[in-house]
């Protein structure tokens, strides 16, 4: 099967490719948006055994002269791309040490509070009497002021940041693609020289200092790691909220079992995730030696990337896998990655989307779609509507 390219159109509705892909060739070449030639993985067991198998590495410096000689000009700046996600053992077991203390259970469940006076911060700004934009007016500032605050990132960089890290994650021009990354580059580095100058009580500034056996981040390292923080801990948890709202506003059912029973939003969050993915192919991985996924041998030298969409629509893991059901069980997914590289801050997303939703659901007795015909992000790697314009109603406060 070949002439597949995951451009813009793929974007808007991926499932029906992958679909077809599943039945027909679950690994198979394809062309990403940028020309780079790809092999595409699609299967729940064949996505789940590439993510952990340690031939499909992750060196950042390897991994940009591959994509460097393969032509593709969208290509980060280094200075990005030196974070643990890029990395393969050991460094990306130091390095994922480093910062892993910051995202254990408990210290995510200290963060409670707070991410509860964010969100309804945020709500009570909504004006209920005209429409509202959820993705700019809430999905967008929750998950983006947690984590400038616990890097202590100001509060008045939010916006320049959005505008960066939608630029990265797209399929936008060249040009805007690495003004965006210069842009990104000079601001972090104005942090990291500002946080020595004035640490303060943060993970930033914690990591500017960590230790850990006499090791330390070298200043590449932490520049990446900050970056890799603020993207992946504010990207996913957009698209989860907003995803999950629409997806119920498709499924009537869903969202009226979900208000009857407030004590399944932890499930109701896993089938968010499987449903429509945050994060819709995994980064790109290669292979260092020749390796063999299903049927298939890739050749040695060959960039992978892994559908966790797809592998979450995968009808032989998850019966009838293109209907929403917060009853499902709980598992399973592949939304936050699976193996050494499972997303580090999965518990950090998961209370702020069980926070996210409750919240909206008890604030508003009607949640309604303004427009059915939305756009999606041009994006390969993630899974987010543009725009999710909504009438809301909110609920009547009984004072007897």
């Amino acid at each position: 099967m070949h002439g597949i390219v995951l451009d813009g159109v793929f974007a808007q509705d991926p499932y029906p490719l992958y679909a077809r892909l599943r039945r027909e060739a679950p690994v198979t070449q394809a062309t990403t948006a940028t020309g780079t030639p790809v092999w595409l993985v699609t299967r729940y067991e064949d996505a789940r055994t590439a993510l952990a198998d340690p031939r499909l590495a992750k060196d950042a410096h390897r991994l940009r002269a591959m994509l460097e000689a393969r032509g593709n000009p969208r290509t980060l700046d280094e200075s990005l791309m030196a974070h643990m996600l890029n990395s393969d053992p050991p460094d990306h077991t130091r390095l994922r040490r480093l910062v892993g203390k910051a995202f254990t259970a408990r210290r995510v469940e200290a963060l409670r509070p707070s991410i509860e006076r964010i969100s309804a911060s945020l709500l009570d700004r909504i004006d209920p009497t005209s429409e509202v934009d959820l993705i700019s007016a809430y999905a967008f500032p929750l998950p983006i002021t947690v984590i400038c605050a616990l890097l202590g990132i100001p509060d008045a960089d939010h916006d320049s940041f959005r505008s960066w890290s939608n630029t990265i994650v797209t399929n936008s021009e060249t040009e805007e693609f690495q003004i965006a990354s210069a842009g990104l580059v000079n601001y972090l580095t104005e942090q990291i020289e500002r946080k020595r100058r004035e640490p303060g009580d943060d993970m930033f500034s914690a990591l500017v200092t960590a230790r850990d056996d006499g090791d330390q981040l070298s200043e590449e390292e932490l520049l990446a790691m900050v970056f890799l923080l603020l993207v992946a801990g504010h990207e996913t948890t957009v698209n989860l909220v907003a995803n999950g709202v629409w997806s119920l506003l498709r499924h009537p059912d869903q969202m009226a079992r979900l208000r009857g029973d407030l004590g399944l939003l932890p499930n109701a969050v896993e089938e968010f995730l499987r449903f429509e993915s945050p994060v819709n192919v995994a980064t790109f991985r290669f292979t260092s030696e020749p390796v063999r996924i299903g049927d298939v041998e890739i050749p040695e030298g060959e960039i992978v990337m892994v559908s966790l969409g797809s592998g979450n629509r995968d009808g032989d893991r998850f019966p009838d896998p293109d209907q929403l059901d917060i009853d499902r069980g709980l598992g399973g997914h592949l939304a936050f990655g699976h193996g050494i590289h499972y997303c580090l801050g999965a518990p950090l997303a998961r209370l702020e989307a069980e926070i996210a939703f409750r919240d909206l659901l008890t604030r508003f007795d009607r949640i309604e779609l303004v427009d059915e015909e939305l756009e999606w992000r041009n994006s390969q790697l993630m899974r987010g509507l543009v725009q999710l314009p909504l009438r809301l109603t909110p609920a009547v406060v009984d004072v007897a």
